[in-house]
C-alpha cells in the first residue's frame, strides 16, 4: 500500500464548507515580503495581546524590535565572541554587530548601594 492510498490532502485554492463550518472567523495573515512568517505572528500575537478588542483601531507598538528579523547571539568570554566569528567565516550569514562594547554594566537606574541597613550577622 502506498501512502497517496491512505493520505488524502486535497490540494485546492478554496477552504471546503465543512471545514468552514467548523472554525468561524478564521482569518489568513502573513508578512507581506513572506521572508519570516514566525516572527511575523510571534508581532502579530504581541499585537493582539496589547488589543482592548473594542475596535479595528491599530494598537501603539513597534512593528519590529531592534533584532527584527535577525537571530540573536549572546556570548560571554572572548572565545565565545570568537567562536561566533568563526562559524561566520564558516557559513554565509548575514550579520550585524549593534552592541560591540564586550563589558557587562548596570544601567544607571539600577541600585548599586543596597537601602537595607545590616542585621546582626550580615555585615556590610
Amino acid at each position: 500500500m502506498r501512502a497517496t492510498e491512505f493520505v488524502t490532502e486535497e490540494v485546492t485554492v478554496k477552504i471546503r464548507k465543512d471545514h468552514a463550518k467548523a472554525m468561524p472567523g478564521a482569518h489568513l495573515a502573513r508578512d507581506p515580503n513572506t521572508v519570516d512568517r514566525l516572527y511575523h505572528m510571534n508581532r502579530m500575537g504581541m499585537a493582539m495581546a496589547m488589543a482592548d478588542g473594542k475596535s479595528k483601531k491599530p494598537v501603539e507598538m513597534d512593528t519590529s524590535s531592534w533584532a527584527e528579523k535577525y537571530n540573536t547571539i549572546h556570548p560571554y568570554t572572548e572565545e565565545e565572541h570568537n567562536m561566533v566569528y568563526q562559524a561566520l567565516a564558516t557559513l554565509p550569514t548575514t550579520h550585524k554587530h549593534p552592541v560591540s562594547d564586550h563589558r557587562s554594566l548596570e544601567s544607571d537606574s539600577v541600585h548599586k548601594v543596597s537601602p537595607v541597613t545590616a542585621f546582626k550577622g550580615y555585615g556590610r
